[in-house]
């Protein structure tokens, strides 16, 4: 932990770009003003240095598992889509737009990319936002109510947008746009590859990009390969 804390912010994130976004977490400067300790850094902008370190020492923790997503009750797997990925998304997004604006503002000039890039984070974030909520408040909560008609043995009662194939297939059109959107970026930024000599903050913006497309591609997989085949076959389950 004292070899940590001697540490300065800068040192950090070249070592481990991953770490910008712990830093950007707790509104410590990690670019321009990265020449300090972590410990100067902690009194500079008054943050308890325990929470800051635990999150650096963790930054690289895989908890991910094999877990068989396919054998889950359609219920518990929209609550873990809501509670992981779509909260994943709202956190980052936030995160992304404050990177593209800066990175555009400062370095656009030179690489216009940047510039086409800021634009479709823009658009990726406003397609998600709308998203996520039609998900949350009509679609998963409908899955819920099939899940639970099934476990009492009660009827279905009628949806107002007719057959739940209605939103799904609504879902997977903007699941295709907003990859579309993506893989556009990913082209645009040489598959997230910052410039050579790229500020921090250059780099911790494609690398943010590059995590957010790996997340969507998982959230889209478990929506579009088994929550949505296994809602339409229930329906149809239900309704015989």
């Amino acid at each position: 932990m004292e070899n940590l804390q001697a540490k300065t912010v800068a040192e950090m994130v070249t070592e481990n770009i991953k770490t910008a976004h712990i830093f950007k977490k707790y509104g410590i400067d990690f670019c321009c003003g990265g020449g300090i300790s972590l410990e100067k850094a902690c009194e500079k902008y008054k943050v308890d240095y325990n929470l800051l370190s635990q999150d650096l020492l963790n930054v690289d923790q895989d908890t991910s598992k094999a877990t068989n997503y396919n054998r889950w009750e359609l219920d518990f797997l929209t609550d873990h889509i809501i509670n992981v990925h779509h909260s994943y998304v709202e956190e980052n997004i936030p995160l992304l737009l404050q990177y593209s604006e800066r990175v555009a503002q400062v370095h656009g000039g030179h690489y216009y990319e940047l510039l086409e890039i800021k634009d479709l984070v823009k658009q990726v974030a406003g397609e998600l936002s709308a998203h996520l909520k039609k998900e949350e408040l009509i679609l998963f909560p409908f899955v819920k109510k099939m899940v639970q008609a099934k476990k009492e043995n009660k009827e279905l009662p009628a949806a107002n947008f007719g057959t739940v194939d209605n939103p799904i297939k609504m879902m997977e059109i903007e699941h295709e746009d907003a990859g579309e959107l993506l893989r556009r970026i990913s082209e645009l930024s040489s598959s997230y590859t910052p410039p050579q000599g790229a500020c921090n903050t250059y780099r911790a913006f494609y690398a943010k990009l590059e995590e957010f497309e790996q997340d969507l591609h998982q959230h889209v997989h478990l929506e579009n390969n088994i929550l949505f085949p296994k809602a339409l076959k229930l329906e149809k389950e239900l309704r015989s």
